[in-house]
């Protein structure tokens, strides 16, 4: 599985201006993001605000996505990480007759879920479907980290690949990695890739890669070469822009800087909404440095 190793953008979703699911902004996000380097896309994830969407509309960008990448050598993981199992499934199937490559789940969420129902969980969704799935470790939406045991066991399940671990406890994550040394693991805090990174993680997945692929793309090639300088260089303009996100929110900071590239891929989904009210005038002064704006597509 660790063919399935890389950098990958955890897609955003577009909307349009009534916060409906936008196929066409999709797909002029889609072109954007595929032209920047990277392994492939990570799709209705956390940062395509999956959490705010219909499983049917999921299931549509899923399949927007899929036509998109047509004829590029992209890799798509669908993450179908619902609180319900059958939901979950319905998505899973959906990836998988779409041309899915793999899929990913984050735990079953809403209710103070057992270990043990959490392991069923993964359980049923690994027999769904004969594609790859990647677990799905971001404490901060699930709200608690899943026990080390735990993982190891979910590991372990047929068709399970790797993790996404998004998670700032390093020595978690190693510990996982020295006991599944064949298994894929990526790290989600884009704002730390290349600590992870230097600690072995085999890909990062993440939500500033829609804008700066090519950055993430270049730290990687930096530690690889152990050219540190250049990592810890790149490293603190994803630090930055992150810092500025921070403020504004995430998933709205991050389509405001897209339509300052031209790439409007409409508002968030209520409730979430711009905090800062200079938001477009701080990103576009950061956008416009220039050892910043030339990591942009």
């Amino acid at each position: 599985m660790k063919s399935l190793s890389g950098i990958y953008a955890a897609l955003l979703t577009a909307m349009d201006d009534t916060g409906g699911f936008s196929p066409e902004r999709q797909r002029a996000l889609d072109a954007y993001v595929l032209r920047q380097g990277q392994k492939g896309l990570y799709v209705a994830g956390s940062s395509g605000e999956s959490g705010m969407l219909e499983s049917g509309e999921l299931a549509e960008v899923m399949a927007v996505v899929a036509e998109d990448a047509k004829g590029s050598d992209a890799t798509l993981i669908a993450h179908v990480g619902l609180p319900s199992l059958r939901a979950s499934t319905m998505l899973a199937k959906e990836a998988e007759k779409r041309g899915y490559h793999a899929l990913s789940a984050l735990p079953p969420h809403s209710y103070p879920f057992s270990d043990g129902e959490i392991l069923a969980y993964y359980r049923e969704l690994c027999r769904a479907t004969s594609l790859p799935l990647i677990v799905y470790e971001i404490p901060a939406r699930t709200g608690r980290p899943l026990p080390t045991p735990l993982l190891l066991e979910i590991l372990d399940l047929p068709n399970v690949a790797g993790l996404k671990f998004s998670s700032m406890d390093l020595f978690k994550f190693c510990t996982l990695r020295r006991a599944r040394p064949d298994k894929v693991f990526y790290f989600g805090y884009d704002e730390a890739y290349g600590a992870a990174a230097a600690l072995g993680t085999d890909g990062g997945i993440g939500t500033t890669y829609n804008l700066f692929g090519r950055l993430y793309v270049a730290i990687d090639a930096a530690l690889l070469a152990s050219d540190i300088a250049t990592a810890q260089r790149l490293q603190t303009i994803s630090q930055r822009f992150v810092e500025i996100l921070v403020e504004t929110g995430v998933m709205p900071g991050m389509k405001v800087a897209l339509r300052l590239r031209g790439i409007d891929a409409g508002p968030s989904r209520a409730p979430m909404l711009l905090k800062a009210a200079d938001a477009e005038k701080r990103l576009a002064a950061f956008l416009a440095e220039p050892d910043v704006a030339e990591w942009l597509a």
